[in-house]
């Protein structure tokens, strides 16, 4: 035997072809309606950065690396022997991030030193200091 579930009853509004809840209604009406609201949606670049930084930090071997180019400007030379990975694979990954605008590699003689950008230094320093905090509020 099914029992049917009652459900309060939603008050609807009409905005042009929409039928759509009240609240939503004023919800849309405070920010300039579907207007406004397609206005607020930042440019398509911004989403295209945003999955380009997402992609990069889809692996826990870049985000390390980043962390690390937090703390200061590295050599490769440091950067393998932290990581203890090959040439190839570690140049893979810094390619990765540089592609993606995280880091900036500047050859100095015969080293190259790896800065992190100062946007992504920002977006790092958040994203840790997140993690920071929810470990500390989840008792780690």
């Amino acid at each position: 035997m099914s029992r049917q579930v009652s459900h309060p009853p939603t008050i609807h509004k009409d905005i042009g072809d929409l039928s759509i809840p009240a609240e939503i209604a004023e919800s849309l009406c405070s920010c300039g309606g579907i207007e406004g609201l397609i206005r607020g949606i930042p440019p398509d670049e911004v989403f295209e950065e945003m999955q380009s930084w997402y992609q990069a930090c889809a692996d826990p071997v870049r985000l390390k690396i980043l962390s690390l180019l937090v703390v200061r400007p590295l050599c490769v030379c440091v950067l393998k022997a932290v990581m203890k990975m090959a040439d190839s694979k570690l140049s893979y990954h810094l390619n990765i991030l540089k592609r993606a605008g995280m880091i900036e590699g500047k050859q100095q003689g015969q080293y190259i030193i790896y800065r992190i950008t100062p946007k992504a230094q920002r977006f790092m320093e958040k994203e840790l200091e997140q993690y920071e905090s929810e470990k500390i509020r989840d008792g780690y």
